[in-house]
């Protein structure tokens, strides 16, 4: 039997100098565990001067994570919070109830010709955690795994003994993985439901060569191995099975179709607050059967 249940491969939009690769949700599968949204951007060398310009836009009932591989981005949001990301660290907002942000390139990276690349992905918030009040992190002090030619980085939950600090509303388990050339690390069975993607190289799970850019998923309760010939960068993400199925349209996702009416008509009339800092600009509501998401 094979290791990999499904394999989900992307739709990529190309947003002039950088690729944005979205694997969740698909028609086949949409959701992995809390992950209800995942995109893989870059590699990608901007122009000087030009940068990545995400207007403010509103989020319900999930959280946003954002980590990176190379570059940095400038987060803001409706709550007063400010954050450059940058690799190494986590960006956590929790959008509960309601919340506004904006990413941009900053001004430093824009003078010498962005990096981008890296994963943005959103949580679904599970059942009565879905209005929680908004928040924001910005978590550095990531557990790092080695093993000769495997290195590890716990983003989220818990992962080869070692517990990452930031915030998980659901059992989460997500890392970065690279291998060096030979370099091997074992995929424990203990979450619900778990992915890989290849970002980068190539690797094997159990032998199943994995495709770039393509979302494996894994068989549930069976230990694997991941590993490389030559040396790969691999995302591993997943955790609890969701009894109740999330509804997403555009950038909201709810267990509730009202509540997603409630929040375009929310936007539509300007109630959601505005961000401190980046209120000139914001991106409209969609007009019929948006993408899940806009970008600029």
């Amino acid at each position: 039997m094979s290791q990999i249940e499904l394999t989900l491969t992307p739709t990529t939009h190309d947003l002039g100098q950088f690729d944005v690769r979205r694997v969740l949700p698909s028609k086949k599968r949409t959701m992995v565990g809390p992950f209800i949204f995942v995109d893989q951007f870059g590699p990608a060398q901007l122009d000087l001067g030009s940068g990545m310009d995400v207007r403010p836009h509103p989020h319900i009932n999930l959280a946003t994570v954002t980590w990176l591989f190379e570059g940095a981005i400038d987060h803001r949001d409706s709550i007063g919070s400010f954050a450059t990301i940058r690799p190494g660290q986590v960006n956590l907002m929790t959008a509960g109830k309601g919340i506004v942000h904006s990413e941009r390139s900053p001004e430093a990276e824009r003078n010498a010709g962005p990096r981008l690349y890296g994963m943005q992905t959103w949580l679904a918030l599970p059942d009565g955690r879905e209005e929680i009040d908004p928040a924001f992190e910005a978590v550095t002090d990531l557990p790092i795994v080695e093993d000769g030619r495997a290195r590890a980085i716990v983003i989220m939950g818990e992962l080869w003994g070692e517990r990452a600090p930031t915030t998980t509303h659901a059992d989460t388990i997500y890392a970065e993985i690279v291998l060096g050339a030979g370099g091997a690390i074992p995929l424990e069975e203990d979450a619900d439901e778990r992915a890989v993607m290849l970002v980068s190289g190539e690797a094997s799970v159990d032998g199943h060569e994995l495709r770039l850019y393509e979302l494996a998923v894994l068989q549930p309760g069976r230990d694997m191995t991941l590993e490389s010939r030559s040396g790969a960068r691999v995302m591993l993400l997943g955790g609890e099975a969701f009894e109740n199925k999330r509804h997403v349209w555009w950038n909201f996702v709810s267990s509730s179709r009202d509540r997603i009416n409630q929040a375009k008509e929310d936007w539509r009339e300007r109630r959601f607050a505005e961000v401190p800092g980046d209120s000139e600009e914001r991106i409209p509501l969609p007009e019929g059967e948006p993408k899940t998401v806009t970008y600029p």
